[in-house]
């Protein structure tokens, strides 16, 4: 009986220690009447779209948001291990002109790397559904960068966030969710001013951001190339793509 006893202790504290497990509870992703009510109307739909691209409902995400182009991709991780192109949203609304945010109050949507944990997502937003960004990450603080609470949210209206619409923004943060339930730790969220090809970039060589831009480019090239998001170091105040181990 003892031995037993030993052995559900064993189980249960090696099921702590896995995130995304039924007794996680260090992180717990939030809930609300809203949140399961949207889940309801948008997940048939959204398995049987799943399927028909070898997806997983609760499979790990990926979102890249691109600002002229007001468009928001949706990836998901297949069985191999990258990361397939699920769905593009249209942006609806976000503030401010190409460039990062640089302080409270400019009105400015940022640009750059950011990391989305399951306490970021807030499921009683007053813009319907929402996650916060969280701005300023290690670069933004590096560079004395100031501002808070920016969202990727529902609705049509922006001060500084990313606005994706009721219909789209429950689509996007019921993957999100499930990806955060099945044990996914965090999500990627990578923003750029435009698709930063060599292109793109010559094209904008006029710009006071180029620099930063340019810094945002080996990350674009890598996932790219490889469709798995890159580890994102900031070393020295810059971006820098890890190698993946």
């Amino acid at each position: 009986m003892l031995h037993l006893v030993r052995i559900l202790f064993v189980l249960i504290l090696a099921m702590i220690a896995v995130p995304g497990t039924a007794v996680d509870v260090a992180d717990p992703v939030p809930d609300s009447a809203r949140a399961r009510a949207a889940a309801t109307r948008v997940r048939p739909a959204l398995e049987r779209d799943l399927a028909v691209r070898h997806l997983r409902y609760g499979a790990p995400v990926f979102v890249r948001i691109f600002k002229r182009e007001a468009e928001l991709e949706l990836w998901l991780r297949g069985g191999d291990g990258k990361f397939i192109l699920f769905r593009k949203y249209p942006v609806c609304k976000f503030s401010g002109e190409l460039g990062p945010k640089q302080r409270e109050g400019d009105n400015q949507a940022p640009e750059g790397f950011y990391s989305v944990a399951p306490r970021q997502l807030n499921p009683s937003s007053k813009f319907h559904l929402a996650f916060n960004l969280g701005f300023p990450n290690e670069y933004d603080r590096a560079h004395g960068r100031t501002g808070s609470a920016l969202m990727v949210h529902g609705d049509c209206v922006s001060i500084g966030c990313y606005a994706m619409g009721d219909a789209g923004i429950e689509e996007i943060y019921t993957l999100a969710a499930a990806a955060l339930h099945a044990g996914q730790g965090a999500f990627a969220v990578h923003i750029f001013p435009f698709r930063p090809t060599t292109g793109a970039l010559s094209a904008a060589r006029d710009s006071p951001w180029l620099g930063f831009w340019n810094e945002l480019k080996p990350a674009y090239d890598f996932f790219e190339r490889e469709h798995i998001p890159p580890p994102i170091a900031v070393e020295h105040g810059r971006y820098r793509v890890e190698p993946i181990r």
